[in-house]
């Protein structure tokens, strides 16, 4: 799947699994049909590295966070309506949607929730003074997890943004990948450090298990939509598959055996259209994947 000009760093779902955004260094927000994954269509130009993508399926709205911090508002009904808003510092690094409101985070250290039927900025809550890398939800504890560059993990209750918890030193180095599980017992965070971590989330979060899973960064971590396993990506060049219940390595995915990514793997999407495990790269391409066995 190629088409864009640089480096590839976000993916979303879009209106159907069947397809798929992707927002890359070219600044070119494109769709793709996993049915015809070879044909990608260029629907928006954000103007500056796309680092952030999300598809509002009630304003049919993609919502793209940019280098420069800024958040663009793109109604796929009339991309020429859109709108960006500058308002994160240094990057707006991760979106998210949480019970009918928009939430990004930025490299001033803040998140900031959002009114998406406006694209109006609610409310802001500082977190650390370095960059917030990657945000996920839980809806079971109402809670969303940030992940900063301070080395931190930063646990919020998602009604009030007041902080529950701050694990200081989760990662020897920036935290960039962060999924809870679908059950919503535990927290897998992934870093710079290329260590893989699984939190035990309690009355008070602890460390359940950590393991060196790649050779360099952990840039994303992914569910499979039914099954008990979920994929890492890296910048090693790898996708790796893991069970999630023993935390044991399935498959590798690479370019050598598999004609994986020849260079740094930046964001997965696990879609439930036929299954298939999206991956984006530093090498500007997205690469489809049908995985199969990992119950053997």
């Amino acid at each position: 799947m190629a088409g864009h000009e640089a480096a590839v760093y976000a993916l979303c779902a879009a209106e159907t699994p069947r397809f798929v955004l992707s927002g890359a260094g070219d600044g070119w927000i494109a769709r793709w049909d996993l049915e015809n994954p070879e044909t990608g269509r260029l629907i928006a130009k954000v103007g500056s590295q796309a680092f952030s993508l999300l598809y509002l399926p009630g304003q049919h709205t993609v919502v793209a966070g940019n280098m420069n911090g800024g958040v663009h508002w793109i109604p796929l009904n009339d991309t020429k309506e859109g709108k960006n808003i500058a308002h994160h510092k240094k990057g707006a690094y991760a979106i998210i949607e949480v019970e009918g409101h928009v939430f990004t985070a930025g490299g001033e250290g803040a998140i900031t929730r959002w009114a998406p039927d406006k694209g109006q900025s609610l409310e802001s809550f500082h977190l650390s003074n370095q960059s917030l890398r990657c945000l996920a939800y839980c809806p079971q504890r109402r809670e969303i997890a940030a992940g900063a560059s301070d080395n931190a993990i930063y646990l919020i209750d998602a009604d009030t943004l007041a902080l529950r918890h701050r694990l200081p030193g989760a990662h020897d180095n920036s935290v960039f990948a962060l999924h809870y599980t679908p059950s919503g017992d535990k927290l897998l965070s992934g870093g710079r450090d290329a260590r893989l971590k699984a939190w035990s989330l309690g009355a008070e979060p602890r460390l359940l298990h950590s393991q060196p899973a790649h050779w360099y960064t952990i840039n994303s971590i992914a569910f499979h939509p039914r099954g008990p396993w979920f994929a890492t990506a890296s910048r090693d060049r790898t996708v790796k598959l893991w069970d999630a219940d023993t935390f044991n390595l399935l498959k590798v995915l690479d370019a050598t055996r598999d004609g994986g990514h020849i260079n740094s793997v930046n964001k997965l999407l696990w879609s439930s259209h036929n299954d298939m495990l999206i991956s984006a790269s530093d090498d500007r391409t997205l690469i489809a994947w049908e995985v199969e066995g990992l119950s053997g």
